[in-house]
Order: C-alpha cells, then structure tokens, then sequence
C-alpha cells in the first residue's frame, strides 16, 4: 500500500511550538540535586510516579485478537498474569504507538500509554466481540537494586516468585496492588497499580519503608536519563508518531481532539536534522532495537514491510559518546562575544521535543541521533542513534552536527557504544539474592 502524506502537516510546523506554550515532562516537581537522582536507580533504590499513563481495559472474546492484529507482538504465549512490550505500526511498518499490555484473565487485557487511544479506536473500526472501557489508576515505579528490600519489607506476597515481565497482586496497608515486575531503569524493578485513590497512602508507605534504604524520589528533570542509558527509545523523543499519513489521519484528528497537550508535547521537533518529509521522523521497532519483539507468526499492520525490513535492516540503534572537549567547548561559547551554540541542558532537555541530530560520516549523512542527555554515573555525554548498520560497530568514530536550522552548528566528535551502554540487572533471579 502506498502511503500518501497529509500535505498539510510539515516538519517546518512542527519546529514552531504555539506561542507561549509551556512544554514539560508533564508537570513533574523536582525532589533533590538531579545527580542524586540519577545514581539512586544504580546505587540504591528510586520511586517514580507515572500516574498519568492511560489505562484501558478491553474484555471479550474478541480482545485477544484486536490486539493481535494491530501489533508486531506475538499474542500465541501470552499467560494470564503475564505482560509484553506492545508494538503498534502503520502499513509501512513505522512505529504508532507503544506500550505495555497485561493479560488479567482469558478473555481480559489492560493496555497502558498512548496505544490504549490506538487499540480503541482500531475496534471501533473493525468488527470485534469485545470492549474497552478506560480506567485510572496509579502507577507508581520502584527500582533499583533495594527496590526488592523495600518491597519486603511492607508487602504481603510472594514479591521474589515474580519474574520479569510478569505480575502478581501483593497487598500493602490491607490495599490490593498489581505488582507488575519491569525495569525501565535497566535495573531491578517493580510498577505498583492500584485505584487513584490508593496513590498517596502507597506513595508514603513507600517513602518510610525506603529512608533506611536510600530511597529517592525521581523528579522531571531526570525522569528520561533511565530511558537513555537503558536503552529505551521514547514517543516525542526518539521518534515521532506514525500517523501523518491519510491512511491514519482520522485517528490523529480524534486524538488531538481527545488529549490536545499530549498531541503538541509529542509532536514538536529541533536539531540539525532536515527533510521536506515528516516521515523521515518515523522509526520503525527494528530501527529503535525492538526486532526481537516482531514476530511473523500472525497477520498484522505492517507485517509484510517489517518482515522485508528485519531480514536487510538498513539502519539499528547503538549510544554515542559524545566527544567530553567538544562538548566543553558548546558551554564556553557562552562566554564569547559570538552568537552561542545551542545550549545543552543538563542532564536532559527539560522540554519534549524530539531533537534530532545529523550524524556523519566523512561527510556523508549516515544516521539521525536523538535524546542526548547527561550520565552522571558514567560522566558522559550520550544518545541514541539511529545508524547505518554497517557502521553500527563500537568504537567507531563519527560525527554529530549539533545546532538548529539557522542558528550555529557544532561538529562534534562522537564514538558508537553499545545500546544500552549500562550493564542490564532487569532479569536477575530475586531468588538467588540474599536478605536483608
């Protein structure tokens, strides 16, 4: 299928935030120094509140395969009590949505993030036996290598038999909660899910059982250094949202209508990164590291394409250490008479734009790179690429062009490292861990 682009959306529109629009990581305040954060999920334990995640239930015979037909994700081993990562594309195979999907019971799923809008609007469209109906919970994350500690220390359950991308219902203060075991740090973790009106209660019980522990509370401006150093690409980040086309462009419409601050925050865009066409800010699941997650064992949108894709993937992702002097040499123009480089935030962009970077290669375009942010635990500049795969190697030495359309750029030395670049402790066996 050809797609066809809506003419009437333009990279250059999505360079201009609406004037006076105040872009953020959704409202999150600031707890303690941003270093102490940072190192809390690798040094001892963190808490996170991502309440503001959507949720959507969907029940009936049919549930299991809307959700089938609209993921890359295979649903053929998928246990009650179990959780996967969910992949939505369009018919080209570039990237809608994504999310995490939870199998509550045979013929019931609860469905988080952005995609929750997807799945809901593909059954209205199709002829399904089944229904979705959205709920609010909390969810609130824990992680790092205490996150077990704390956990046991005020939860009745089984905390250590869940396995990783499992979930089980624990109970804290005489309060059910959905103990989902994840780890979006890339470390040891749990998302705590339960009734809004439970937040606050398991928030402090949380935070007391946790001061012995070192516990931090995550604040907005590290909230995406997790995601950057553990490798998880990120929607409005790393990759705009596939639905510029015709072929969606009722959808996009009904959710501008729906969350209007989300479709804004998702869809603005900066860096040296330039192209007449929106979809060159399209990244599909074996671009950003998720080929393992697609699966051919059922039909779905975008299948054919990313099935040619995974067998000759053109580009992969990896990190890239930015040069430490180059980088040195953006903050001194502060200091000259000459119009500055672009300021680089620290540690992260605080507002949500997919700033995205031409990567060079003896001059030759040869990958896009994006969320560049600061690793205090590793005293790194790093990001995400998107890269040429025979290039995508370690220690290979590229170029990343930093700046804005018409503003100064910067050429940066940049060396490729592995994506994640940290050590992965998702999947330790909790078993094998002593008490404490």
């Amino acid at each position: 299928m050809a797609m066809v682009l809506d003419r009437a959306i333009s990279p250059a529109t999505l360079r201009r935030p609406p004037e006076g629009l105040i872009i953020s990581f959704w409202g999150l305040p600031e707890y303690t120094d941003w270093k102490e954060a940072s190192a809390s999920w690798k040094q001892s334990v963190m808490l996170g509140d991502w309440s503001f995640l959507w949720e959507r239930h969907f029940r009936g015979p049919d549930a299991k395969r809307l959700l089938s037909d609209i993921s890359a994700t295979s649903f053929e081993h998928f246990d009650v009590g179990q959780a996967k990562h969910i992949i939505h594309t369009n018919s080209a195979g570039k990237v809608v949505n994504e999310g995490i999907v939870i199998r509550k019971g045979d013929d019931h799923f609860v469905t988080f993030g952005q995609g929750s809008f997807y799945a809901d609007y593909r059954l209205r469209k199709g002829r399904y036996n089944a229904s979705a109906e959205p709920d609010d919970w909390y969810n609130l994350q824990i992680q790092g290598p205490n996150a077990l500690y704390v956990l046991e220390s005020i939860a009745d359950g089984d905390i250590r038999g869940i396995d990783f991308m499992h979930f089980a219902t624990i109970r804290i203060n005489g309060h059910d909660v959905i103990a989902l075991r994840q780890g979006m740090t890339g470390e040891i973790g749990w998302e705590l899910m339960g009734p809004i009106a439970d937040r606050d209660e398991i928030w402090t019980t949380l935070l007391e059982a946790g001061e012995p522990y070192g516990i931090k509370r995550l604040g907005g401006r590290t909230s995406m250094i997790n995601h950057l150093e553990a490798c998880y690409p990120t929607v409005g980040h790393d990759y705009l949202c596939a639905y510029f086309d015709e072929e969606l462009a009722e959808f996009r419409e009904e959710l501008r209508g729906l969350v209007p601050p989300l479709f804004t925050w998702h869809n603005l865009l900066a860096g040296s990164f330039e192209s007449d066409d929106v979809r060159d800010w399209y990244r599909s699941p074996i671009e950003l590291g998720w080929a393992k997650v697609v699966q051919f064992d059922h039909h779905f949108i975008g299948g054919a394409a990313l099935q040619k894709e995974k067998a000759n993937p053109r580009r992969t992702i990896c990190t890239l250490e930015w040069n430490a002097e180059d980088v040195v040499d953006v903050y001194a123009s502060l200091f000259r008479k000459d119009e500055p480089y672009e300021y680089m935030e620290l540690p992260f962009e605080p507002q949500w734009y997919m700033w995205a970077d031409k990567v060079l290669k003896d001059g030759r375009l040869v990958g896009v790179t994006t969320a560049r942010g600061y690793s205090y635990s590793l005293r790194r500049m790093i990001s995400l690429c998107t890269l040429d795969t025979e290039l995508n190697v370690p220690g290979t030495e590229l170029t990343v062009v930093w700046g804005n359309p018409g503003k100064p750029h910067r050429e940066i030395r940049a060396t490729v490292r592995p994506a994640p670049i940290k050590e992965d402790h998702r999947r330790i066996d909790l078993r094998t861990l002593p008490p404490k």
